[in-house]
């Protein structure tokens, strides 16, 4: 499959860039002990210097809400992902574990502070499209409900939009079905080139480590 960045979200936001990684014959399962304890760790250690500083003023977070005003959407009341996930923490309402693939891209977001997608690519149809949403753009999302996504960055196929930094979608959920995945890292714009590449393939390293497989990765912007 192909995936192109589109020229508006380029225009709207300059040096935007996103790691895109390409799995195969992966084998998800439930996490190993060394990522659930690392997890729940990391997980407390957010909420034990959570009164330290605010929560907007971490870089990762204070960049992709600025992104999120950028493309027209309020990001008080639509939060990133990665945003969501340390409020989530700030409550003590910690992350259980789910599986090997979503506790991994988890941890990562959680790290360094940026929504990651994490999509199986047997479930995408044709080539693929990040771009902005439009009026009528929507999915069935993991959070259960059918969200609207106009106005947010969002992935697309042959068969429409299935996932954005915000949610993803149902349809193409990682499971422990999945043998082949496509993940997005949606770096913040200040990252340079070189540590761009170094993030992403360390995040794939460490994939394949857990997963096993081949893959490949690029970074579009």
């Amino acid at each position: 499959m192909e995936i192109h960045l589109s020229q508006e979200i380029l225009d709207r936001i300059p040096y935007f860039k996103v790691g895109v990684i390409q799995y195969h014959h992966i084998t998800v399962g439930e996490s190993p002990q060394m990522l659930k304890g690392r997890l729940q760790l990391f997980q407390e250690s957010i909420y034990f210097d959570s009164d330290s500083k605010p929560l907007t003023e971490l870089p990762g977070i204070s960049e992709w809400r600025d992104i999120f005003k950028k493309t027209g959407k309020d990001p008080n009341r639509y939060r990133h992902s990665a945003e969501a996930l340390y409020r989530r923490i700030q409550k003590q309402n910690y992350l259980p574990s789910v599986q090997s693939a979503i506790d991994l891209n988890n941890f990562f977001s959680l790290q360094y502070q940026v929504p990651i997608g994490i999509y199986d690519s047997d479930h995408i149809e044709g080539d693929i499209v990040i771009r902005l949403g439009q009026d009528g753009d929507e999915y069935l999302g993991l959070n259960g409900r059918n969200n609207s996504v106009d106005h947010l960055i969002i992935t697309v196929d042959r068969e429409g939009p299935f996932g954005s930094p915000f949610v993803d979608s149902k349809r193409t959920a990682v499971t422990v079905d999945t043998k082949n995945a496509l993940q997005i890292v949606y770096l913040q714009p200040s990252t340079d080139r070189e540590k761009a590449n170094k993030l992403t393939e360390s995040l794939m390293n460490m994939f394949m480590q857990l997963h096993g497989g081949e893959a490949t990765y690029q970074i579009l912007g």
